[in-house]
């Protein structure tokens, strides 16, 4: 049995109901039509685009600066739904919904939001240690700013390739292709986006480990996630109207009915003529002692009613 196998979960589709994968998508693209449509907006109105990104975006964004960011904490949560540039929201959405997909598949439906939060806060908590600490990287962090789905991501992909890296994809190529060659394009392709952008190396490489660390405890049966999607479940249920005793004596109230001593159910043998036959036929051959209680029942009732 492989790791496949130990963590299967019955499919469900990506647009259902109280489905993670969905709700991170929804997230990604709601924050990203905000914010292209408040930039036409100020387009519109002959705003300066630094206006805008001063005014909205990097509310969003999280400033890789730590003075900067503690005015604004919150960021580390919002950036990593962040999104403007249009290539890049497509490509993101693109491999959270492929990897998403599959780690869902695999797991179930509780571990991929928890993936998710882990890769993005460790990849922002990893960019404020860089541009603070790496010398080369000190003098810009008052003008960088953290933001995108790509560290996420990198989580749920190093997650999903640990768990199953032979998982097959497009069967109908010479029987599939296993997922590890998918994510080691995926891993070329994010070296030629680092290429040249030094603050995001360690931030991809930590996401990276914290999508194995997760599904390495999971193997060991601790789930990491378990108490993001308790706490998740402690803010639902505080929107959600209380039961009051009153509702909840009539909840427990047990209701009786008068059957005048009888049970309630009574079985009943359907009556045949035929079936009458079968019984006398029995009584010719092995005598009345041996007929069971409902045949001896049947012929009671046949002797009342007429067949």
């Amino acid at each position: 049995m492989n790791n496949r196998d130990n963590f299967r979960v019955n499919k469900t589709s990506i647009w259902k109901n109280n489905n993670s994968l969905f709700y991170l998508i929804i997230i990604n693209v709601f924050i990203f039509i905000t914010l292209r449509f408040s930039m036409a907006v100020y387009g519109l109105s002959n705003l300066s685009e630094s206006l805008f990104y001063k005014n909205m975006f990097q509310w969003f964004a999280m400033p890789a600066n730590i003075n900067l960011f503690i005015a604004r904490p919150w960021t580390i949560l919002t950036a990593m739904f962040t999104h403007l540039d249009v290539f890049l929201m497509i490509s993101n959405l693109f491999w959270l919904w492929s990897y998403g997909f599959i780690f869902q598949d695999l797991t179930g439906n509780n571990r991929t939001i928890p993936v998710y939060l882990y890769g993005g806060l460790v990849g922002g908590v990893a960019i404020l240690l860089t541009y603070s600490f790496i010398p080369q990287l000190k003098g810009a962090a008052e003008t960088h700013f953290y933001f995108g789905a790509t560290t996420p991501i990198i989580a749920i992909v190093a997650g999903t390739t640990l768990l199953s890296p032979n998982y097959r994809l497009f069967p109908m190529i010479n029987g599939g292709v296993p997922l590890w060659v998918v994510s080691t394009v995926f891993g070329l392709l994010d070296v030629f986006y680092l290429v040249g952008n030094l603050g995001m190396i360690i931030p991809h490489i930590l996401s990276a480990i914290t999508g194995l660390i997760f599904i390495e405890a999971l193997k060991n049966g601790h789930d990491l996630g378990e108490w993001i999607n308790n706490s998740f479940n402690w803010v639902a249920n505080m929107f959600t109207p209380k039961i009051t005793e009153s509702k909840k004596q009539l909840q427990r109230q047990e209701v009786f009915y008068n059957t005048r001593g009888q049970k309630p159910f009574k079985k009943t043998i359907n009556l045949t003529q035929q079936r009458v036959d079968e019984i006398l036929d029995k009584i010719n051959l092995k005598g009345y002692d041996k007929l069971t209680e409902d045949e001896k029942e049947m012929l009671r009732r046949a002797s009342e009613e007429e067949l």
